[in-house]
């Protein structure tokens, strides 16, 4: 079986009853993703020498799916990070969920979100219609009572969900069995047809040099074609270059930030990044034909979005005490845990060269070679939208 490029994720958020008392703008995708950035920074800020695999759109999404159900401070911390107007922003979202997962994307993009509520837990009908609407959320109930039965049926949907290549989330220990009343879960399920495919033919074992600075041998696939490649600097003056890898679909790429110098380590350019960076890279970026070798990869990750979030002002919806879920339902709620799992597969496999790249490679000039051979990073965005719906750091492939 032929494994294309495919992205897997999981954003979880487990709702548990409360012992306490209740007390040219960015575009939609922009604005959620990132929140999300800010997330991955503070996330490889602990892991600098990790290969790390996030989606930012998974961290708006799950807030999304929780913000109908939120009120007083707890809504105003989750709008306020999301950057999101006060008068409810479900119609943008609407709009941006359809453009993610539209099938002229060509390329697959599937986003499914799942609310699975203890039975007999009073939800309220608006949180449930709403999310519905905006999301196309599945709802279903469980007995959360019989904790390992609720976490199978609930990864049994997950695996269904990412097509096999993320076959467990849940542990029967999140789950409380007095206590959990709500389990939301969103995904996205990327695969993507590489508009120029390498050919396994070219991929061969080449030197690495790694975050720990050992030096690995890899299998690094090479193709020579044309790209979109720039060079851009941090506001401390730091230059890296930046690859974009385009779908054949041509609404997705995948971008590659590599240091320009060999000494500079990924974590000083990490801090930099926003959807604001990256579209500036557009003006910067000129078409070159060049010899390319990147590794193939694949890196999987699970991210505790709890401390991330709190460090980001979205802290009420994790305090028993101040916790405002009321428009869930009359019973109060907070949120227990809130995780992101996510995967990414990258290799040679696509659809064959398109007819006018095949003739840009006549083109007479001796084409550069450009080598990812050490620490990078990796973005796939949307480019309709902006919307980045993954990234990452390989530190070693």
């Amino acid at each position: 079986m032929k494994h294309l490029s495919v992205f897997c994720l999981y954003a979880l958020v487990i709702l548990h009853c409360l012992d306490g008392v209740l007390p040219q703008a960015p575009s939609y995708g922009e604005r959620g993703s990132d929140l999300g950035i800010q997330v991955f920074q503070q996330v490889v800020r602990s892991k600098p020498l990790e290969n790390v695999v996030f989606s930012p759109h998974g961290v708006a999404s799950i807030l999304g799916m929780l913000l109908p159900g939120a009120h007083g401070e707890t809504r105003k911390q989750i709008i306020s990070a999301l950057r999101y107007k006060k008068n409810g922003p479900y119609k943008m979202l609407r709009k941006l969920h359809k453009t993610l997962t539209t099938k002229s994307n060509q390329d697959a993009v599937l986003i499914a979100n799942g609310i699975f509520s203890q039975e007999g837990f009073p939800m309220e009908a608006s949180f449930v219609s709403t999310n519905k609407e905006n999301f196309q959320s599945e709802a279903r109930s469980l007995d959360f009572n019989n904790p390992e039965v609720a976490a199978n049926e609930i990864n049994e949907w997950v695996n269904n969900k990412t097509k096999g290549h993320i076959s467990s989330l849940i542990k029967p220990d999140m789950l409380d069995p007095a206590m959990t009343r709500l389990v939301t879960v969103n995904s996205i399920y990327f695969k993507g047809l590489w508009k120029s495919r390498f050919q396994p033919t070219n991929t061969k074992m080449r030197p690495f040099k790694g975050g720990d600075g050992n030096e690995y041998s890899v299998p690094m696939m090479s193709q020579l074609s044309v790209f979109n490649i720039g060079m851009a600097t941090t506001p401390q003056g730091l230059k890296y270059k930046v690859i974009e890898l385009p779908y054949h679909g041509n609404t997705i790429s995948m971008l590659i930030v590599l240091p320009s110098d060999e000494d500079t380590p990924l974590s000083r350019v990490v801090p930099h990044i926003s959807t604001a960076t990256v579209q500036s890279w557009t003006k910067l970026m000129r078409m070159r034909k060049v010899h390319l070798v990147i590794p193939r990869f694949t890196a999987d990750a699970e991210v505790d979005l709890e401390a991330p979030l709190s460090a980001l002002g979205i802290t009420d919806m994790f305090s028993q005490v101040k916790a405002d879920f009321r428009h869930i339902s009359v019973e109060p709620v907070h949120v227990s845990r809130a995780l992101q799992k996510a995967k990414i597969v990258v290799n040679e496999d696509g659809t064959k060269a398109a007819a006018a790249t095949t003739a840009i490679l006549l083109a007479r000039s001796s084409p550069p070679w450009v080598t990812v051979d050490r620490p990078f990073l990796f973005l796939i965005r949307h480019n309709p939208t902006g919307t980045i719906l993954f990234m990452g750091q390989i530190n070693k492939p």
